[in-house]
């Protein structure tokens, strides 16, 4: 019997990306789902090995976020749901597909750390820029989205589909760096995940949100989505204008209450510290682009550090689902230019040129 196959988006070196007839994958656990994929994107991580930045094998599949249609289930599905108090998965479900894929029940992410699970899936064979998706855990993280999707407006679909990574990671570096009711907040980063870093300060009700933003496509959206105040300027330069906004140097305050740092650079990292007030937090979700950052000036400063890999299906039940469904955020809004998968190429090089804050791939 021949295998049934399916298009998939294919890495095939730096700056190529080709999409391929690929094996159309099957249930190969008794917790795992296949879900038929309607969105998924680009993130601004792939770039790295898109770039050749960082490694990834020639011939993998690509991408890490998605939502779609459950097609079928493993016989231990719904029995695993009802032991880790997950809602039951079935075919037909409309589902967010996070990045991650907590079994739910180990310590990790009893703890609310879905991120890092203690039972990984060790396969690796995943790829959401495809027509389907073989998904691990899909017990516990998988999220169910009610009704279907023809419920839900295209707007809708897209801030959905923004819960899959880009908008839980924003709100991960708001949630580590601790932001809470009346703060000044400075977000390091106009990337989709600095914006939904915006996004979640101000749902978390910080009442001064600076956005550090160079471009004024990005400077808008920040804008829009509750940034008070931007800040183009880089380095000692950035550091000047946000003490200047805050009167630091006049003495009517010490720096930020918390600070999201969304890039992942030494630089980055280096201004949130200096605009961090002497105890509060930097949240860091911007994947450390260098070894070698030096974490003196946290002790000199009394500034604390938290933050990593964001725990998707974790935010995503606990609020940012409703949050999405009640209007109350339009994460969506990051998805500036759209793709069938056929043009999948054309998505990075899109992103690669930044002609596109976050590109959506359509199935």
């Amino acid at each position: 019997m021949t295998a049934e196959t399916m298009k998939a988006a294919v890495f095939m070196g730096p700056g190529r990306i080709e999409v391929q007839d690929v094996p159309k994958p099957v249930i190969e656990q008794p917790t795992d789902a296949i879900v038929r994929i309607l969105r998924a994107c680009v993130c601004g991580s792939d770039l790295w090995w898109y770039r050749g930045l960082s490694h990834r094998d020639t011939g993998t599949t690509t991408g890490h976020e998605a939502i779609g249609i459950v097609e079928s289930v493993g016989s231990g599905v719904n029995d695993a749901a009802a032991r880790d108090g997950a809602e039951p998965i079935h075919p037909g479900d409309f589902v967010v597909v996070p990045f991650t894929a907590g079994c739910g029940h180990c310590p990790a992410c009893r703890a609310g750390f879905d991120a890092n699970c203690m039972n990984p899936d060790a396969t690796g064979k995943r790829g959401y820029q495809a027509q389907y998706l073989r998904y691990p855990h899909a017990d516990w993280g998988l999220v169910k989205v009610p009704g279907k999707p023809e419920g839900y407006t295209d707007d809708q679909l897209d801030s959905l589909l923004a819960l899959s990574d880009v908008m839980a990671t924003g709100y991960h570096a708001a949630a580590s760096a601790e932001v809470a009711e009346g703060d000044t907040v400075v977000v390091m980063g106009d990337g989709a995940v600095g914006l939904c870093g915006v996004i979640a300060s101000k749902l978390r009700g910080a009442k001064r949100i600076i956005a550090m933003s160079r471009h004024a496509d990005r400077q808008a959206l920040a804008k829009e989505f509750g940034a008070t105040d931007i800040v183009p300027d880089r380095g000692d330069d950035a550091v000047k204008a946000v003490h200047k906004l805050l009167g630091v140097d006049e003495g009517k305050s010490a720096g930020a209450d918390a600070v999201l740092e969304c890039v992942g650079t030494e630089l980055s990292f280096d201004t949130a510290v200096k605009v961090a007030r002497p105890g509060a937090v930097v949240g860091r979700v911007g994947i450390p682009q260098s070894s070698q950052v030096d974490l003196d000036p946290l002790y000199w400063r009394n500034v604390g550090m938290c933050g990593g890999i964001a725990n998707v299906t974790t935010y995503d039940r606990g609020l940012l689902l409703d949050a999405v469904l009640e209007g109350r955020i339009n994460p969506g809004r990051v998805f500036t230019k759209r793709f069938d998968l056929e043009h999948a190429a054309d998505a990075y090089a899109a992103m690669d040129k930044r002609e596109s804050i976050k590109s959506l791939i359509m199935m």
